[in-house]
């Protein structure tokens, strides 16, 4: 199954145009459903384009994709990043409705981040799901040290260069699942930049949920930049699944 990832981090202005309003972010879901995804997840913004854990900002995000696409299971982000310091992700995270109250279904937490446990466990207690971020051996030993395996809705392989140990993202994915070993919790792999591709077709050959959308790259496998993200949804689902191949060109920010 591949989940949608909408917007990231990337600025507004970027090419191709990245969803950042609560309307554009359902109308990308609604497409990338079309398209054949399962779920998506999303980064929601305030009225400048800035991402944004605020309640007010979350819910309208979330609530205009289910308006458009009912039923539809929604991520949201917890990173590093988005506010300055691991206290403020903490209060606004505590703060947030459950889903049938106009919460997200779920939301990652990246485990190598300070405050994991904190926030994750922040996320349960309102009855929000927990994908664990996994981007690193180490982040794995950390995760797997814990209860907490037992207790996400999904586990999530994210291989990022410059940042996951490896010299290409099938083999940097590979020593975290090693690392993580029979894990109780669904698992989904999914690269970013270059590696975005090949770790995506990898993933569907291995028979893992995979992720792809404009968060983890703009361009299609032939180096071409994509419409937006339901075409990188449809080509996933699309084409069939083979030996991953070099990434053909880079994917910066």
């Amino acid at each position: 199954m591949i989940k949608a990832c909408l917007n990231g981090d990337r600025p507004p202005g970027a090419h191709p145009p990245i969803p950042v309003t609560p309307d554009e972010l359902a109308r990308a879901a609604a497409g990338c459903v079309a398209a054949g995804a399962f779920m998506v997840h999303v980064h929601p913004r305030d009225e400048h384009g800035r991402e944004s854990l605020v309640t007010r900002h979350v819910v309208d995000a979330v609530t205009a994709i289910r308006e458009l696409t009912p039923g539809l299971r929604v991520s949201v982000s917890t990173r590093d990043g988005i506010v300055d310091t691991t206290r403020t992700k903490l209060a606004h995270v505590a703060e947030w409705p459950g889903p049938d109250l106009g919460g997200p279904d779920c939301a990652s937490v990246n485990w190598h981040e300070d405050g994991a446990l904190n926030v994750a466990t922040a996320l349960r207690d309102n009855g929000i799901g927990v994908e664990a971020g996994i981007w690193t051996p180490h982040a794995t030993i950390a995760f797997v040290s814990t209860n907490w395996p037992w207790h996400v809705e999904r586990t999530l392989v994210e291989v990022i260069p410059g940042v996951t140990p490896g010299v290409d993202g099938t083999w940097a994915a590979e020593r975290i699942l090693a690392a993580l070993g029979m894990t109780p919790a669904p698992l989904l792999v999914h690269g970013e930049r270059e590696w975005a591709w090949p770790v995506l077709r990898w993933g569907q050959a291995a028979g893992y949920d995979v992720r792809i959308g404009l968060e983890d790259t703009r361009f299609l496998p032939d180096g071409t930049l994509a419409h937006d993200n339901s075409e990188l949804v449809r080509v996933a689902v699309e084409s069939e699944p083979g030996t991953p191949s070099q990434w053909p060109v880079p994917d910066p920010l």
